[in-house]
């Protein structure tokens, strides 16, 4: 064997590592090919039939459109509903209205009187009870004051005035008249109250 031909085989010899020298973490368990240096198959999916597959397109579009048309039918209701609300509100403020111009006029027309003060007077008192009978045309009712016993819920207290003749808490003086609608407080009575310590002492 020649020179040449034992270098050649000792280098063959380094560079192929032997069982004894090999890293048994680099070898694979079962002794076979890494799995990743397998090639990778094709996904086998299962064929669904034609006749099948127009089917299930047919009722999906039907679906979706069927969808398209609920929506456009729940916007319009909901403008229609939102157009209604703001007709009603406009017709039940055109109500209001109505009622008052009748007074308007008349507090324009005795802005214009030459009579005496006391005409101008009742004038006005005729006015504001023609004020009271288009604000009950409303259902719009006065809250009680002089004689009842205060009521934080309708009533405001101004101040509390000591008077020895009158129930304890009740309202003797209206000082601003408070208004409801039905069951509901528009606004609260402005009202003096009675103070009496000595029925508080009893």
């Amino acid at each position: 064997m020649s020179r040449r031909t034992v270098e050649e085989s000792r280098l063959t010899e380094e560079q192929t590592p032997t069982a004894q020298n090999a890293d048994p973490a680099d070898a694979p368990a079962n002794g076979t090919v890494d799995a990743q240096d397998e090639p990778i198959g094709s996904v086998v999916t299962s064929n669904v039939p034609q006749e099948e597959y127009d089917r299930l397109k047919a009722e999906r579009d039907l679906v979706v459109d069927r969808l398209a048309r609920l929506q456009a039918e729940f916007d319009n209701a909901r403008k229609r509903e939102a157009r209604e609300r703001n007709d009603f509100r406009d017709y039940a403020v055109s109500g209001a209205v109505e009622q008052f111009l009748p007074v308007l006029d008349n507090f324009q027309l005795a802005l214009k009187s030459t009579g005496s003060a006391e005409q101008l007077r009742t004038g006005v008192e005729l006015i504001v009870k023609q004020m009271e009978e288009a604000l009950r045309a409303l259902n719009v009712q006065p809250v009680e004051t002089v004689g009842a016993i205060f009521d934080p819920r309708v009533h405001e207290a101004l101040e509390m005035v000591e008077k020895p003749d009158l129930p304890d808490h009740q309202v003797f003086e209206e000082v601003r008249r408070g208004y409801r609608i039905k069951e509901r407080l528009l606004r609260p009575a402005l009202v003096r109250v009675v103070n009496n310590p000595q029925q508080k002492e009893a």
